[in-house]
């Protein structure tokens, strides 16, 4: 079934009001925090593939996404970049959908309206937007969080962990007109955003995906491997370790704690309190065990 610029199965499924979780390449997936939770999700759930673009090359520069090639004795296969929709079902909960949105080069406004008649036609009863920038943060403290909501429920959810409110004049992507249409066609619409280290490079960041994980746990009863912390405890100790013969990162250390704490507590005068210290240090005593229910 075409719709838009999506190509989807037939019959589309009927979903139970769906939250839709999206992450935006490469524009705020720092690290490839937000690919690497919607992964997560789509392995716990055994998530389906819906739909994805018709004609990927009518919105991408391949120059820049660059296809994956597999050669032994020829050509044997091509993997064409493209934004792909799974799904998930839930028992006795909102089904999921996983949007991993593959930023536009060209015909944006294109590609925006064709995942906004998608959401419409799935019934989505929220839209959630995940991510990662670096941040003056250190990696001694617990990731902060940011966010925005639209809409009473998103702004509920926002409020539930306390998110830092995000405020921004700058650059941006075209895609980010999905969070914002998607609110004016009533579904609830929230952004999550993890603060980095900005001297913290890596390819899969651990520590900001149990953060984002710890949200949708809280928020939507996505439930989290022990795994997942483990890998994350050891990356924060090879983090340590590294930096101990970097002097120049010593020497701001200590900087940004106090810049830390003092944003927390600018914040909780205001009455925000994010998940802090005593919810990560029961997250790490409970590596006997999943945290929440699939």
């Amino acid at each position: 079934m075409r719709l838009g610029a999506f190509e989807l199965i037939d019959p589309v499924p009927k979903l139970n009001k769906p939250f839709v979780f999206a992450c935006l390449r490469p524009w705020i997936d720092v690290n490839n925090v937000g690919s690497m939770v919607l992964k997560d999700i789509e392995h716990h759930f055994l998530a389906f593939e819906l739909a994805k673009l018709a004609r990927p090359w009518q919105f991408y520069d391949f120059t820049r996404y660059r296809p994956v090639i597999t050669i032994e004795d020829g050509i044997n296969e091509m993997s064409i970049p493209n934004t792909t929709i799974r799904y998930a079902r839930r028992e006795g909960q909102n089904d999921l959908v996983l949007l991993d949105l593959l930023e536009p080069h060209l015909y944006a406004h294109s590609y925006v309206d064709s995942v906004l008649k998608v959401l419409a036609k799935l019934e989505a009863s929220k839209y959630i937007l995940l991510g990662s920038m670096y941040d003056v943060v250190p990696h001694t403290r617990p990731l902060l969080v940011n966010g925005y909501g639209m809409g009473e429920s998103a702004l509920q959810d926002i409020r539930k962990v306390g998110a830092m409110p995000i405020t921004y004049h700058g650059p941006s992507t075209y895609a980010n007109l999905i969070t914002k249409k998607a609110a004016e066609s009533g579904i609830d619409s929230a952004v999550f955003i993890v603060s980095l280290p900005q001297y913290v490079v890596m390819e899969e960041d651990y520590l900001g995906k149990v953060r984002l994980m710890e949200i949708l746990n809280t928020l939507y009863g996505i439930p989290i491997d022990k795994e997942e912390f483990e890998k994350a405890f050891r990356q924060r100790q090879v983090i340590t370790e590294r930096l101990k013969d970097s002097q120049e990162i010593a020497n701001i250390l200590s900087e940004l704690e106090d810049n830390y704490d003092m944003r927390i507590k600018s914040m909780e005068k205001q009455g925000i309190y994010q998940l802090g210290s005593d919810m990560e240090d029961m997250f790490w005593k409970s590596l006997d065990g999943n945290i929440g229910k699939a």
